[in-house]
């Protein structure tokens, strides 16, 4: 893929940005440089390499759920300022 300015236009139309024409030229030169090192991937050999979705063997790193008894409910609000019936209610911090 060649970055010319047709796609760094629609690019700049599409982030809501105004480039200076040196910042389009450094753009250009970036963008091309990136594409240009991802090409490199298609020169490796990838023959009898097994396609992965996942980097690493681990099948399930989770561990399996435990359930526990949990704390009484209305000792925990027995001494809340201001509550319901299950919560604490807590000011309001962002408008």
């Amino acid at each position: 893929m060649r970055i010319d300015n047709q796609l760094i236009s629609y690019l700049e139309e599409l982030s809501c940005f105004s480039l200076s024409d040196n910042e389009k030229n450094i753009l250009t030169a970036d963008l091309q440089n990136i594409l240009n090192g991802i090409s490199k991937i298609k020169e490796l050999n990838t023959d009898g390499v097994n396609e992965r979705i996942h980097p690493f063997d681990n099948v399930n790193v989770f561990r399996d759920d435990l359930v526990f008894p949990s704390f009484d409910r209305e000792l925990i609000l027995k001494n809340a300022q201001v509550k319901n019936d299950e919560f604490f209610i807590a000011p309001k911090t962002v408008e």
